[in-house]
């Protein structure tokens, strides 16, 4: 059974068409890229798949059922956009995030933050930008889930902030899990990834292998995609 699948899905603002029939399957054990320009629809997907927003039409399926209270459990999402209470210490957002999910483990995410010199009782408005968005990866990558998802986890950061969050997924998903990451940065990220799905004005137009759409197109990803939509 596929752990991830979307059938049909669709999603409409008005009269304006984001999602278009959309039809994916997401296997266990794969690291793999969703990847699009911005406005392609990329955080629509996302935003469905956590069940955040609901489909005009079609569906999400998570290891065979409909995306709900019960796939909370199974998906660790990282979200584009910073969502910490800045007032509070990273201890007291440890104890928030240990209280509402059974899945996350606080020692997992202490010694990560220990790695990275961050005392548990400095608060979050005192951290840069980029200790910020490492705060928040620590934090959904210390979940034992079944599917991550991170929506633009390298945007805004500088390349030396980007390998430590590359290194940071490729270390401590789950065994058995898989991740999906959501970025227009293709070149930074394509290293890592076993698949790719390239998004484009609301409908998956590919979804391959890396290594074989190297050797087919001969080309990196990124100049793949490049060619492609001649970015």
């Amino acid at each position: 059974m596929e752990l991830l699948k979307c059938v049909d899905l669709c999603k409409n603002y008005g009269s304006k068409k984001v999602l278009k029939n959309v039809n994916l399957t997401i296997p266990k054990g794969k690291i793999i890229g969703l990847l699009g320009k911005n406005g392609t629809g990329k955080t629509t997907l996302i935003k469905l798949i956590n069940d955040l927003l609901t489909a005009t039409s079609g569906q999400v399926l998570i290891n065979g059922q409909k995306v709900g209270v019960g796939s909370k459990s199974v998906i660790s999402y990282l979200p584009e956009r910073t969502y910490l209470d800045k007032g509070m210490t990273i201890e007291k957002v440890i104890k928030y995030f240990e209280g509402f999910y059974d899945n996350f483990d606080p020692e997992k995410a202490r010694k990560l933050l220990e790695d990275l010199g961050l005392s548990t009782d400095l608060k979050i408005t005192k951290m840069s930008k980029g200790m910020q968005e490492k705060l928040q990866l620590v934090l959904v990558m210390s979940r034992k889930a079944e599917l991550y998802i991170l929506d633009e986890p390298l945007g805004g950061v500088d390349p030396a902030t980007r390998d430590y969050i590359l290194d940071t997924i490729l270390t401590n998903f789950a065994e058995g899990a898989s991740v999906i990451i959501s970025t227009h940065l293709i070149s930074d990220i394509e290293r890592i990834l076993d698949e790719v799905i390239f998004i484009n004005d609301g409908e998956i137009v590919l979804q391959s292998a890396t290594d074989e759409l190297r050797v087919k197109e001969n080309g990196s990803i990124d100049e793949i995609f490049r060619r492609m939509f001649k970015c």
